[in-house]
Order: C-alpha cells, then structure tokens, then sequence
C-alpha cells in the first residue's frame, strides 16, 4: 500500500488528549476543579471568579475616545500649487490619480497651509474659508458641495405646505 497524506496517521499514544476540566467521570470525583467553593460550581463565569474591581484595575485607562465618524483626506494649498498648472480642475478623483490623497470615500478638505499662485478650479471638495478666499485671489474658483438642510424652519414650512394641500 502506498502512503499518501490522507492515510497517515499519529502512532497510538505519541499524542497525548488535552485535559477536559469539569465534566465528569475519567478525571477522578472533582474533575480537576479542586473541593467546594464557587470557583467548582456550574455556571460561574470567569467575572464572578476573578472580580470586577481587578478588572477595571488591569484595564487601561487613556483619556479620550476615537471618534466613530470618518475624517476626510486633507491636503494643502501648498500640494495644489506644486501638482496643477493653470486652468485645471480639481476634483477629488483627480486627487486620487495623482496619488495626493489615499482615498476620496470620505471626502476631501482643502487646507490654507502655504499659498497658491494657479488658477485652478475646485469642485467636489470642502474647504476652509481662508483657503476659498485664497483660491478665488488668485483669480480661481471654487464651486462648493451642497449641505444638507437641517434647519427647523424648513421642516415647518414642508408640513405647512402638506397641511394646506389637504
């Protein structure tokens, strides 16, 4: 017969089974779990063994927290200026082929760090207020993303208009 991977097997006895704690029989009475007391009982979890103060005090404790909204890529006016000739156009998917941001998923925001000497053209990018401003001296324009709305004297006038349509 010859030997393949899916006939070969341990010799008997060169591997030895783990220790199966608190289930009866083979281990003697106690099953490894030692005389009385909670830590032998059922239905103890490991919490209850070990106790919530020794808990929190292992834990770490750092200030703050991770924010679980997502940031957009940033870059600079400085990186416009090196990257775009005159009378380009800036989108974030250009962005993106030329390898200045990782991603556009999230959006892109545009920074004032340095200055900016083309005239190009952003869209589809937010943007600081003194990066548009030094953008549109430069004699370039910057076409804004639209906001969403949120503001309650909108809401009113729609169920206005729906109440009087009725």
């Amino acid at each position: 017969m010859a030997i393949y991977l899916h006939n070969i097997s341990p010799t008997k006895g060169s591997q030895k089974d783990r220790k199966r704690v608190g289930r009866g029989g083979k281990r003697g009475t106690y099953s490894g779990r030692g005389l009385k007391g909670q830590k032998s009982r059922s239905g103890v979890s490991g919490l209850k063994r070990r106790g919530m103060k020794q808990l929190i005090e292992r834990s770490h404790k750092l200030r703050g927290f991770k924010s679980i909204h997502a940031k957009p890529e940033i870059i600079s006016l400085a990186d416009l200026d090196k990257n775009f000739k005159a009378s380009d156009k800036v989108t974030p998917q250009i962005l993106v082929k030329k390898k200045l941001v990782d991603t556009a998923r999230n959006g892109v925001k545009i920074l004032s760090n340095g200055k900016i000497k083309s005239k190009i053209t952003v869209s589809g990018c937010s943007i600081s207020a003194t990066a548009k401003t030094a953008i549109e001296s430069a004699g370039g324009k910057v076409i804004e993303l639209k906001k969403k709305t949120t503001d309650k004297s909108d809401k009113k006038a729609k169920e206005d208009n729906k109440k009087t349509k009725k």
